[in-house]
C-alpha cells in the first residue's frame, strides 16, 4: 500500500539548534497516526514542513505521492493549527464559506452543511464565532479543515485547552472521519491517553528523533510490560512493600495508587499464589485482573533505554 503521507530522513535546523534530526515514518491511507512527544520534541516543526509552510534542509515529503512543493498537492490537504486562525468577528458559516473560497470549493453551502453537521454546529452556524467556547472553536477547524473536501487532514493539538466532555466529543468526531468519511489524519499530541484511545499507528518524537514507530497494538506487545494487576480495598502501607519486595518470586513491579502489578510472563507466579502471599500479609483484595501495557508504559520504557546509554 502507498503511503498517504511519506517522510523521509527530515532534517532541520534553525540557527544553532537541530530540530529534526533524520525522522522518517509513514501514514497509510485510513490511519489515525498519533505524532507524540513532548513539548519542544519537534512535532508542530514536522507538521509545518508537511504543510508547506516550513522547508525542510534535507529530506523528501510527499503527500498521496506528491511533492508537497507543489500547489495541487496542497489543495488535497486539510489543516487545523494553533493558534486556530477562526475570525471573532465573523459567524461560523462566514468563517467557512470564506475558506471554502480560497479552495475554491464546489457546492459550498451543501459543503458547509455537511461539515457543520460531522462537527456538531449545523445549528451554530449563524453565530459569532466570538461567542464560541474552546470546544466549540475546534469542533469549528475541524469542519473548516475538511470544508474542501481533502483527502488528508494534518492536526495540531486537536484538543489542546478543551475540557473533558469537549476531548471526549472531538475524539468520536475524529474517529468518524476516518472511518465514514474515509479521510487519513495525522494528529499531534502529547496526550497519550488521547492517542491510545483513538489511533491504529503512531510515531514518538524525543528530541528531533523517532523513538518509537508502528502499529499500536504490534508496540504494545513488543515492548510493554502486561501485569497482573491486583485491586486493593485500602492503601498499601510500607512493611507490605518491604515484603513483596523482598520476594523475588512473586514478581513485583510496583505499585499504583492502590494497585499492586506483577509480573504476567510464562515464568510468573500463579495468580492463586500471588492472592495467597498478599492475603497472608493482610492485604485486602477487592479485585484481580491483566493490565496491558499502555502508551504511558511504552514511553516509560524508552525514557529508561535511553537514560542508560
Amino acid at each position: 500500500m502507498s503511503a498517504a503521507i511519506h517522510i523521509g530522513n527530515i532534517k532541520k535546523s534553525i540557527g544553532k539548534r537541530e530540530i529534526l534530526r533524520g525522522i522518517a515514518f509513514d501514514v497509510y491511507p485510513g490511519d489515525i497516526f498519533g505524532y507524540l512527544g513532548p513539548n519542544g520534541a519537534g512535532k508542530t516543526t514536522t507538521i509545518r514542513i508537511i504543510l508547506g509552510l516550513l522547508q525542510a534542509d534535507s529530506g523528501e515529503v510527499n503527500v498521496l505521492g506528491q511533492d508537497i512543493r507543489r500547489a495541487d498537492t496542497r489543495m488535497k490537504i486539510g489543516f487545523a493549527l494553533d493558534p486556530d486562525g477562526l475570525y471573532n468577528n465573523m459567524t461560523a458559516f462566514e468563517n467557512l464559506k470564506f475558506y471554502a473560497d480560497i479552495y475554491n470549493a464546489a457546492d459550498i453551502e451543501k459543503r458547509i452543511e455537511k461539515v457543520a453537521g460531522l462537527v456538531g454546529l449545523a445549528d451554530r452556524l449563524d453565530d459569532t464565532v466570538g461567542s464560541y467556547s474552546k470546544g466549540m472553536r475546534q469542533r469549528l477547524s475541524l469542519a473548516r479543515a475538511m470544508v474542501h473536501d481533502p483527502e488528508v487532514l494534518i492536526l495540531d493539538e486537536p484538543t489542546a485547552g478543551v475540557d473533558p466532555t469537549g476531548q471526549i466529543e472531538i475524539r468520536k468526531i475524529l474517529l468518524d472521519i476516518a472511518r465514514v468519511e474515509k479521510k487519513t489524519v495525522l494528529l499531534s499530541s502529547h496526550n497519550l491517553d488521547e492517542v491510545q484511545r483513538i489511533c491504529n499507528r503512531i510515531a514518538l518524537i524525543d528530541q528531533g528523533e523517532i523513538k518509537l514507530y508502528g502499529k499500536l497494538a504490534d508496540l504494545r506487545q513488543k515492548m510493554g510490560k502486561s501485569a497482573i494487576a491486583v485491586e486493593t480495598k485500602d492503601v498499601i502501607t510500607e512493611p507490605v512493600l518491604e515484603q513483596l519486595q523482598a520476594q523475588k518470586q512473586i514478581g513485583f513491579q510496583g505499585v499504583k495508587g492502590s494497585t499492586l502489578l506483577f509480573d504476567s510472563g510464562e515464568e510468573a507466579a500463579e495468580v492463586s499464589d500471588i492472592v495467597g502471599f498478599l492475603a497472608g500479609l493482610g492485604v485486602k483484595i477487592e479485585r484481580v485482573g491483566k493490565r496491558e501495557a499502555s502508551l504511558e508504559d511504552l514511553y516509560a520504557n524508552i525514557l529508561e533505554e535511553a537514560e542508560k546509554k
